[in-house]
């Protein structure tokens, strides 16, 4: 259930070729067209959909995406768009790019620059949460209702400070979040880091949840968000499943998992989370394991556990609801 802004103060992936952060202010070009084609549209996503089938590199393109709207603050007025952050590709510049929770983001936008340069009238900020959308309905996910039209951001001042999103652990002081970013997200319980994060996007429980299951799909790197092994015997390079039942080894080898079959999209995650037998080499990280603790939480995880089909429903909701926070949109001709 989405929340009013004012409720807040009632309460408390792989691309190893392009992982360095980069040096200049701008990963890509920084205008957009003020509007563009349906004929564009349709252009790029066959482009992206090509990408995807060479490279398998969805996980990533859903966590870029990802990172460039949960930016969002949902008390900065419309207004003074961009300043709330959001969907409006802005994660492309830095500083945004090297913030320590983007890193490995740089190689995701990168692989998307062909499709910017193909097709100049869609923004960066529709072909980065394009990407995403169609990640996730090839590998076997649902088909987002995905609005586009967005308007990019225009230059490294639009970006949003550091530190609005969520942290899967706590730091060294035993603390999740900080008091970085529009507002503090600091807590030493996780679950009240992850509802002031969601909570200031405008989203609540059910999303929380809804979205964590997204982590079903890829992997965690240690030299990206501090977690996961060099390699599990899920990827090391021998052949994972894919949506439609065969197999590829088409992938850059490392990181760890949550899933076993992590290129697939499904409610693996929920029925992972809390099953003692699972392999060890597979993440239940604090973020994870709370969702079946919070009673806020637990119904909308053991709902999700039990019914794929319930998962995918209210997952492209949520995901919806997150591809737009932020974003302004232009007619599509």
């Amino acid at each position: 259930m989405k929340i009013t802004c004012a409720s807040l103060f009632l309460a408390a992936a792989s691309v190893s070729a392009f992982t360095s952060p980069l040096n200049n202010n701008v990963v890509g070009r920084s205008t957009s067209a003020l509007s563009v084609k349906q004929s564009d549209l349709d252009g790029a996503q066959g482009m992206i959909d090509g990408i995807l089938a060479e490279k398998n590199c969805g996980p990533v393109f859903v966590r870029l995406a990802w990172h460039d709207s949960g930016t969002y603050d949902c008390n900065i007025p419309d207004s003074e768009w961009p300043k709330a952050g959001g969907a409006i590709g802005s994660i492309r510049f830095d500083p945004e790019i090297n913030h320590g929770a983007n890193a490995g983001l740089a190689g995701a936008v990168k692989l998307l620059e062909p499709v910017k340069e193909a097709f100049p009238g869609v923004s960066y900020a529709d072909i980065f949460q394009m990407a995403s959308a169609r990640g996730i309905e090839l590998a076997g996910g649902p088909k987002i209702d995905m609005k586009y039209g967005r308007v990019d951001a225009t230059s490294p001042e639009q970006c949003s400070p550091e530190g609005n999103l969520p942290d899967a652990e706590a730091g060294d002081e035993g603390k999740f979040g900080g008091p970085g970013g529009t507002a503090s997200t600091e807590d030493t319980a996780v679950e009240w880091h992850l509802r002031k994060v969601f909570y200031r996007m405008g989203l609540g429980d059910e999303e929380i949840v809804a979205l964590s299951g997204a982590h079903t799909f890829g992997r965690a790197y240690a030299d990206r968000s501090g977690l996961g092994a060099e390699k599990t015997k899920f990827t090391d390079g021998t052949p994972t499943k894919l949506a439609d039942g065969s197999s590829t080894d088409k992938y850059t080898p490392g990181g760890s998992p949550w899933v076993e079959e992590w290129l697939v999209f499904d409610n693996s995650y929920f029925t992972t989370i809390t099953d003692s037998s699972t392999d060890d080499e597979l993440l239940k990280l604090t973020s994870d394991k709370i969702l079946f603790k919070d009673a806020g939480f637990k119904p909308f995880a053991d709902k999700y556990a039990k019914s794929n089909d319930d998962f995918l429903a209210g997952y492209a909701k949520a995901h919806k609801a997150l591809s737009e926070l932020g974003s302004k949109f232009e007619k599509i001709e």
